[in-house]
């Protein structure tokens, strides 16, 4: 692959598999996924990638300590939400937000806004 590597974290296994679709037509390698918070720190401490897609709400669980992380290392990242009311964690009100459902369009988009 010659795009970036993304880590996804969306805990909709369906949802999670259209977006490593999505970004694989788009010549990003989905690089990592992760379905719940713990599972997306620890693949956030082992890096590797260049980009995340990050679901704001995980399960009920909000998704911030991830986005912290991910600023920590400086790794941009895209907040999606299938929530009419967005609620950015906080300190990270600047990221780009998709809204589920979103097209391969709209993630292209998002993609070229972090400049990837």
């Amino acid at each position: 692959m010659s795009g970036a590597k993304f880590l996804v974290v969306e805990d909709e296994a369906i949802i999670a598999m259209s977006t490593e679709d999505m970004l694989i037509a788009l010549g990003h390698d989905p690089a990592f996924t992760a379905e719940n918070l713990e599972r997306a720190l620890e693949i956030v401490a082992a890096g590797g990638f260049d980009a995340a897609l990050l679901d704001i709400n995980l399960n009920g669980v909000e998704s911030g300590p991830v986005a912290d992380a991910l600023a920590e290392r400086g790794i941009p990242l895209i907040f999606t939400t299938g929530y009419g009311e967005i609620r950015v964690p906080e300190g990270h009100q600047a990221a780009t937000v998709l809204e589920k459902p979103y097209t391969a369009r709209d993630l292209e988009n998002a993609i070229a806004g972090l400049g990837l």
